[in-house]
């Protein structure tokens, strides 16, 4: 359910303080400071999708701060995706500052100090991510924080499109819809992040992650195909079979292994899902590379620690 946190019938000399209690409530750990006093104003509604939060926010002049002392005194390890919606917003970490300005977006690590800075009224979204959900797919963000993404490139603009559209009907998402679209927007950021760097001389580290999120991203694209291969996805990917483990060895995985945990995970994701509960076991098994029932009835048992269908009857109403 989304919660909708407002300034508007607090009394006027209590709007900022409360703000700032709401934000810290909504996202992280924060000061905020605006010379508005009674005339401040501001509102989130806010929705989560899984691990992930979808927020829109609107409100008047401010500095947001994520200062040291607070991120010393918090857990939060998110990075943030801020979609311009109207007004500008400026962001400054990790020695670069930028403005959002409508139809862009850029992102900011909670682990590391940033501020935010609006000159007058605005409107954003908010994508919350877990820095786990975002670095399986793609870990060099560091060299991009406070950098802008704009729509004159088509991932770019496609990723604002979604995740715009995914704040505007995310209370209405049934819990299994919501996870999904949400895994849809880390990939469509991790792809924007990629498109961005992809004609620049990257690090050796940000070069590696750039290859593993193309190797992964070939990975998914194919696991329906049970012939999926080492050798062929390496070939499709330009990078020798040695390499391709060696890239998935940074994440404590080898290529037959991620392929498993990631057939497992579908299957274990459609047999809990009501909207394929009319479907059968071997038909979902099949359908994500599987092609020995009796072998993905163990492999599946020795993960999760029952079988598929007593995971499915687990997870399904009677």
């Amino acid at each position: 359910m989304p919660a909708l946190f407002t300034t508007d019938n607090a009394p006027t000399h209590r709007r900022l303080a409360l703000w700032q209690d709401i934000v810290c409530d909504v996202f992280v750990q924060l000061d905020c400071k605006s010379d508005l006093g009674s005339a401040f104003h501001g509102a989130i509604t806010s929705t989560q999708l899984g691990p992930a939060k979808c927020s829109v926010v609107s409100s008047s002049r401010q500095r947001v701060l994520r200062t040291p002392s607070r991120i010393a005194r918090a857990s939060e390890d998110f990075v943030l995706f801020a979609l311009g919606r109207s007004g500008s917003g400026g962001v400054v970490q990790d020695g670069r500052e930028t403005v959002i300005q409508p139809g862009e977006f850029a992102f900011y690590d909670t682990t590391r100090p940033y501020e935010l800075r609006f000159n007058d009224d605005f409107t954003q979204t908010i994508f919350q991510v877990p820095r786990a959900m975002l670095h399986r797919r793609f870990a060099g963000t560091q060299g991009l924080t406070a950098t802008t993404f704009t729509s004159d490139r088509p991932v770019q603009r496609l990723a604002w499109q979604f995740i715009s559209g995914l704040a505007d009907i995310a209370d209405r998402l049934d819990p299994d819809s919501a996870i999904r679209l949400a895994d849809q927007a880390a990939d469509l950021l991790a792809m924007a992040i990629s498109e961005r760097i992809g004609g620049v001389a990257l690090q050796a580290s940000t070069h590696r992650s750039a290859l593993l999120y193309r190797l992964k991203a070939h990975i998914l694209a194919h696991l329906p195909n049970p012939e999926l291969g080492l050798t062929e996805t390496a070939a499709a990917v330009g990078i020798s079979p040695r390499y391709v483990n060696s890239l998935l060895a940074d994440e404590d995985t080898s290529f037959q292994r991620f392929v498993l945990a990631q057939r497992l995970e579908r299957c274990k994701r459609d047999l809990a899902s009501p909207a394929h509960a009319h479907r059968h076991i071997s038909e979902i098994a099949f359908a994500w590379g599987f092609n020995d029932l009796s072998h993905f009835g163990r492999v599946f048992r020795d993960h999760y620690g029952l079988s598929p269908r007593e995971w499915r009857h687990s997870r399904l109403p009677n």
